[in-house]
C-alpha cells in the first residue's frame, strides 16, 4: 500500500513516463494506492487557473479515478487536519502538509518527487 502525492497521482494517471522507474515499479507492485482528496482539490484548482492542462474535464478525470480498482481517494478527516497542523515543519502549503500527515498517520511510504517533502519526510519513493 502506498500514498501518492498530487504530482505522482497526476503522472501515474496522465503522464506515466514522468514517474521515475522506481516510482513506476512501486506503483505497479502496490495492491492499493491511496490519495488524499486534497489532491483532487489541488488538480482542480490548477486546471481552473489554467496552470495545468488535462485532456478531459476535471469531472471526467475524477470519475476515471473513482473507477480505478486499486485507487482509493480518502477524505481529509479531522484527525488528518489536526496532524497536518501539528507537524513540526515550516512548510506552509496546506496540500503538502495534509498529504504528509496522511502518510505519517497511516505509516505508509509516500510516492513524491517533491524536495521540500523529502527534506522532512524520509519514507518516500521516487
Amino acid at each position: 500500500m502506498l500514498v501518492l502525492d498530487t504530482s505522482a497521482l497526476f503522472y501515474w494517471t496522465l503522464d506515466p513516463l514522468q514517474l521515475s522507474a522506481t516510482a513506476r515499479q512501486a506503483i505497479q507492485e502496490a495492491d492499493r494506492l491511496l490519495v488524499s482528496s486534497i489532491s483532487i482539490w489541488e488538480i482542480a484548482l490548477k486546471v481552473k487557473r489554467g496552470t495545468l492542462q488535462i485532456p478531459l474535464s476535471i469531472e471526467q478525470y475524477v470519475a476515471k479515478l473513482q473507477r480505478a480498482a486499486q485507487l482509493e481517494i480518502l477524505p481529509v478527516d479531522t484527525t488528518t487536519w489536526l496532524e497536518s497542523v501539528a507537524l513540526d515543519w515550516e512548510h506552509r502549503d496546506p496540500a503538502d502538509r495534509v498529504i504528509v500527515a496522511l502518510a505519517r498517520q497511516l505509516k505508509l511510504p509516500l510516492v513524491s518527487n517533491d524536495r521540500k517533502i523529502a527534506s522532512f519526510f524520509s519514507n518516500m519513493i521516487w
